[in-house]
């Protein structure tokens, strides 16, 4: 059986002739005698030549004798694979029969090509499915780009917008995929994220004590109203005169937004929950690390959270029977320490100790000037106390500066209002602040790893002017560029291709990893399950 087969040597598919693979071993013979020769013919040149020429002729030559190399392993797999195949198979409960080949375009990393693969068609009056073997054995997805270009593309889109990550694939590939398969890529790699993390493997050479810090932070969503006008009916638009009356060609189109009253919010956020854990291995009467550090965010509930980090202990083996030291460090939220309690009642449970100083900085300026030396000193006074673990101390001593303010005259009971939240807040969070404990064991003392990891993994790709996202959508963008961050994303690439490949061996499907439909967020349930 010899399969015919189209073949590009240039990025324009149009230019094209069908070879057999007997021809393509001719061309890939031909175009290796010719990069070899490359440097001596350019050499010989009489004018005068550059490298960055040289360079550019020679990228073409190789990427040109890459797509007759993908051609012919193409079309010898197609021959081996159809020697094998009766005229009539069944498979997931429907039988299948052979139809003419299909030809089909390729963009891959070194361009487009064509090759032709042989199609089943389901037998039957409504039989509407069918598959290419070829594609099924190669692994070869329905989206007219190969595995390794969306995945490129996808890993750029975690670090840059869907439109920068184009324009820079563009500057590596001949044929970039646009923004919108970008996207699609990303939503449909984040319908495996969870799998994922579900059966990641735990890191091997832990501490003996398990550090886990929880934050949360805003991403810029979209409201009802812009979802509406973004999903509605689109209006006629007229080309403005110059790029310099856009704006004024844009206001007209769309009804003026009425003015935001003090206290309202422009970015419609929603609170995504981030979770550094990293372990801590003791050496003399110091903890060394971090150790195997692993991030994860989502913008499910809180309690989902929790649930994953619980899971993610249990496998490093600091479960509940273990007898190993888990410090939990949080921001002082009330919703953190319920959720600690129930899931890490083992744990020590500290609240970031920068947290309770900058509180102390705004109540000292109820009765010291902001930026004098006495509001300094006072504030070295409370650290010096707060590190020895002296809370009563700072307590009692606010309770007496607010006794002491009198309850009438200007700005007084703001002072007194605010300086009794300080003084709740510290009582509330006593156990949860044995500084000097803390210094002695040498364990963490801020939350500074979580602070980095919001801005780096969400503030710096979710949160930039004119942005709005919506939930799902973002949280696909969230969870691969913690997968990145964790250093895990070729071995994440390879179990989504494994899990597609064995769907579709199994039950006969054509392999697509895009998506236009994001995966929904976690549940309560989910996270009750994941724990």
């Amino acid at each position: 059986m010899t399969t015919q087969v189209h073949l590009s040597l240039v990025r324009k598919p149009t230019e094209e002739v069908e070879l057999t693979a007997a021809a393509l071993r001719q061309q890939l013979r031909t175009h290796a005698a010719a990069t070899a020769t490359l440097a001596d013919a350019w050499a010989a040149r009489e004018e005068p030549v550059s490298f960055k020429d040289f360079e550019k002729a020679l990228r073409e030559l190789v990427f040109a004798f890459a797509r007759i190399a993908i051609m012919l392993f193409l079309a010898l797999r197609e021959e081996q694979l159809m020697r094998a195949y009766p005229t009539r198979v069944a498979r997931g409960g429907r039988t299948f029969r052979q139809a003419p080949a299909i030809t089909r375009s390729l963009a891959t990393l070194f361009g487009v090509v064509r090759y032709a693969r042989t199609y089943l068609r389901e037998v039957g009056c409504n039989a509407r499915h069918g598959f290419h073997p070829l594609d099924v054995a190669l692994g070869l997805v329905g989206d007219r780009f190969s595995w390794n270009v969306l995945t490129m593309a996808a890993r750029l889109a975690t670090k840059l917008s869907f439109a920068e990550a184009r324009m820079t694939l563009a500057s590596f590939v001949p044929d970039a995929p646009s923004t919108e398969v970008i996207e699609n890529t990303v939503l449909g790699l984040g319908r495996h994220t969870a799998a994922w993390f579900e059966q990641a493997p735990a890191p091997e050479g832990d501490g003996e004590v398990l550090v886990m810090m929880f934050d949360s932070k805003g991403a810029p969503t979209a409201t009802d109203s812009e979802l509406s006008r973004r999903r509605g009916k689109r209006r006629k638009r007229r080309m403005p005169a110059s790029p310099r009356h856009r704006g004024r060609h844009r206001r007209r189109r769309y009804d003026k937004k009425p003015r935001r009253k003090k206290g309202d919010k422009s970015k419609n956020a929603k609170l995504a929950t981030m979770v550094v854990m990293f372990t801590l291995k003791r050496h003399g009467n110091k903890l060394l690390g971090p150790i195997n550090r692993k991030v994860y965010a989502s913008f499910a509930p809180k309690k989902h959270a929790f649930a994953i980090a619980r899971r993610e202990a249990n496998k490093r083996g600091f479960g509940p029977g273990a007898g190993k030291l888990i410090q939990i460090v949080t921001d002082g939220d009330l919703d953190l320490a319920t959720y600690t309690t129930e899931y890490f009642p083992e744990a020590m449970h500290t609240i970031d100790v920068m947290h309770v100083i900058e509180k102390l900085w705004t109540d000292g300026e109820c009765f010291h000037r902001e930026g004098t030396k006495l509001l300094k000193e006072w504030i070295d006074e409370q650290k010096a106390h707060l590190y020895a673990g002296e809370i009563d101390v700072i307590i009692d001593g606010l309770c007496q500066r607010r006794h002491g303010i009198a309850a009438t005259g200007p700005g007084n009971k703001g002072k007194r209002e605010r300086l009794l939240g300080i003084i709740r807040y510290l009582e509330k969070r006593v156990s949860k602040m044995p500084y000097d404990k803390i210094i002695k064991q040498d364990l963490e003392l801020g939350s500074g790893a979580v602070e980095g990891a919001i801005k780096n993994i969400i503030g710096k790709r979710c949160d930039h002017g004119g942005m709005r996202w919506i939930k799902e959508r973002v949280e696909a963008v969230v969870q691969l560029r913690c997968i990145e961050a964790n250093g895990d994303w070729d071995r994440f690439v390879d179990f989504v291709h494994d899990r597609m490949r064995g769907d579709a061996d199994r039950d006969g499907a054509r392999l697509r990893l895009q998506s236009s439909t994001p995966a929904p967020l976690p549940t309560i349930l989910d996270a009750a399950r994941a724990a």
